[in-house]
């Protein structure tokens, strides 16, 4: 069955949000994560609990409702932004790539709307001195973030790259 790239994109979207949502809610309450954190699966990942209440690495951080609420509705305008850019995805890769990031973005939303902040439960770490960023905690919509912005670089430059040339 193939698929036009605008469904490949709403089926991404829907994928990535109902397998974040599940897996939060397993590790929330069946699994119970927030009693057995932190559990060492490797020498570089743990899992743990860890609510965000801002952005990327906790950037804005707030306990504030109308700062959550705010949070939320530009999360939301750059969601329609994606959902349009989608509808008019002539590309299957392109849609695919959108509809990942999509689907993270709302499933970091429905935390912050139904939970208050985002659950993030898988802890990459180092001991390395490379700096602030070799400690993350992340979850499966920001896989799937990261997963999607992926697919639209790589679609980006193989496209440009195997586009018609022009003479100089």
């Amino acid at each position: 069955m193939r698929f036009s790239p605008r469904t490949l994109g709403l089926l991404a979207a829907l994928f990535v949000l109902i397998l974040d949502q599940g897996h939060k809610a397993w590790m929330l309450s069946i699994f119970d994560i927030v009693a057995r954190a932190p559990i060492t699966v490797t020498p570089f990942l743990d899992l743990t609990i860890s609510w965000n209440y801002g952005v990327s690495y906790s950037l804005f951080a707030t306990h504030a409702v109308t700062a959550r609420l705010a949070l939320i509705c530009v999360q939301g305008l750059i969601v329609f932004g994606l959902l349009y850019w989608l509808w008019r995805a002539t590309s299957r890769p392109f849609a695919l790539g959108l509809g990942l990031i999509i689907g993270g973005a709302l499933g970091n939303m429905t935390d912050r709307l139904f939970r208050g902040a985002v659950a993030d439960f898988f802890y990459f770490h180092t001991s390395l001195p490379v700096g602030p960023l070799a400690n993350y905690v992340f979850n499966v919509a920001d896989v799937g973030i990261t997963l999607g912005a992926a697919l639209l670089i790589i679609e980006s430059l193989t496209s440009s790259a195997s586009g018609p040339s022009t003479p100089a």
